[in-house]
């Protein structure tokens, strides 16, 4: 099955996946918030298929906000959109941007723990799992 995706489309999931690695990199603040990022950003860079073909570029001029909740505000949903955009065009895309989301949050925590890396990824999956 091909996917159509319009460039509001990518901007969404690119917002989503990126996003989900900032949460996660605002989250881990506590110990090496950029470590986490790096991690986090090579698991998206490093993603195949029409979906690594989107994400290999970070989303150009979205505003975030000022807090972790301006940006959960935005990521979340941005998450669960692009599931559903996915899961319409092609369900097997659909799960490879999951599994990219997924393995990117691993990536992410993988140098470091905390109960705060964790409930921001059961958030992330909660968004995901939302479509």
């Amino acid at each position: 099955m091909s996917i159509i995706l319009t460039d509001q489309d990518k901007l969404t999931l690119r917002t989503a996946a990126w996003g989900a690695v900032s949460l996660m990199s605002a989250a881990g603040a506590a110990g090496s918030a950029h470590k986490v990022a790096t991690h986090g950003s090579i698991a998206l860079t490093s993603a195949t298929g029409p979906v690594g073909h989107v994400l290999t570029k970070a989303p150009k001029g979205v505003k975030y906000g000022k807090t972790v909740a301006e940006l959960a505000d935005q990521v979340l949903p941005a998450l669960t959109a692009s599931m559903t955009l996915l899961r319409q065009q092609d369900p097997a895309e659909a799960d490879n941007f999951r599994s990219t989301v997924i393995v990117a949050i691993d990536a992410a925590t993988h140098t470091q723990s905390s109960p705060t890396l964790a409930d921001m990824a059961r958030k992330i999956n909660e968004a995901l799992d939302a479509a």
